[in-house]
C-alpha cells in the first residue's frame, strides 16, 4: 500500500505528454531553467558620457549593438539577442534639463528670469522678455473678434506709453533636451492677465501638439550617428 501510494505521488510530478492530431501536448505548463545572468546598466547624464564609454572599450560588447533614442532626454545602449532571445541593457542615459512650468501663470519678475535662463536667445525670446518686462500693471486687457487677443500699455523710455497688441503665437527655443544637440524651436502661446493685486501674470501655453519631441530625437540620433562613425557594429534607432 505505502509503495503504491509514493508511485503515485511521484507520478503527479511528471506531465502527461500527449499526440493529437500529430501535434505534441503537455498538461503541465512548463519553465525552461537557464542560468544567464546580465549586468545591472551604467547610469549616465550626458550623450557625451555614452559616447566615450563606448569607445573606451571598458566592456566586452557583442559584435552588434543597438543604441535607441527612446525619447528627448533618454538613450539607452543594448545588446543583439544572445542564445535565449535576451537583450543586456548595457547602459542608459537620462538627461537634466531646467523645469519650467508650461501652461501655469506666474508672475512678472519671475517669468522674466524663467525665460533668460531657461530659453536659448533665439526665436522670439527678445520680444516676448521685452514685452512681459515692460508691460504697465493692470492694463492687460481683451479685444478683437475672435477673443483670443490680448493689448497691453507697454513703458516705452522714461515717460512715454504705448498700447501695443501681446505677441502670438512667438517661437522659442527651451532648454528640453540633451545639450549636445540642437534646442528644437516651437511655437507657443503666450498670454498675460491682471493678479488682481495690481501686478501682472504670464504664461505660455506649448501649441506644436508635441512636434518637437520628433526633431528633438532626430537631432540626437544624428549626432550619436555622427560620434559613432567609423565604429563597426553599433546601429541608431529613434
Amino acid at each position: 500500500m505505502i509503495k503504491k501510494a509514493l508511485e503515485y505521488i511521484v507520478g503527479l510530478g511528471r506531465p502527461e505528454i500527449m499526440e493529437i492530431g500529430g501535434d505534441t501536448y503537455s498538461e503541465r505548463g512548463l519553465v525552461r531553467v537557464c542560468h544567464n545572468p546580465k549586468a545591472e546598466p551604467l547610469k549616465m547624464r550626458t550623450l557625451t558620457s555614452l559616447i566615450d564609454y563606448i569607445k573606451a572599450g571598458v566592456d566586452e560588447m557583442p559584435g552588434r549593438m543597438v543604441v535607441h533614442v527612446e525619447g528627448p532626454l533618454k538613450v539607452s545602449l543594448f545588446s543583439q539577442l544572445d542564445d535565449d532571445r535576451i537583450r543586456e541593457k548595457l547602459a542608459v542615459v537620462e538627461g537634466e534639463v531646467p523645469e519650467f512650468r508650461y501652461g501655469r501663470y506666474m508672475g512678472q519678475e519671475e517669468f522674466v528670469i524663467s525665460m533668460q535662463s531657461k530659453f536659448m536667445e533665439t526665436g522670439s525670446r527678445g520680444l516676448v522678455l521685452r514685452f512681459a518686462g515692460t508691460v504697465e500693471n493692470g492694463t492687460v486687457a481683451e479685444y478683437g473678434d475672435d477673443g483670443c487677443t490680448q493689448k497691453a500699455t507697454v513703458r516705452k523710455g522714461i515717460v512715454s506709453k504705448e498700447d501695443m497688441v501681446v505677441p502670438n503665437p512667438v517661437a522659442l527655443a527651451p532648454f528640453r533636451t540633451f545639450m549636445e544637440v540642437g534646442q528644437p524651436v516651437s511655437l507657443f502661446i503666450f498670454r498675460m492677465r491682471d493678479d488682481g493685486d495690481g501686478g501682472v501674470e504670464c504664461a505660455i501655453f506649448e501649441a506644436d501638439g508635441g512636434a518637437w519631441r520628433h526633431e528633438a530625437a532626430g537631432n540626437i540620433k544624428e549626432y550619436l550617428i555622427r560620434e559613432l562613425e567609423g565604429l563597426e557594429g553599433f546601429t541608431v534607432i529613434s
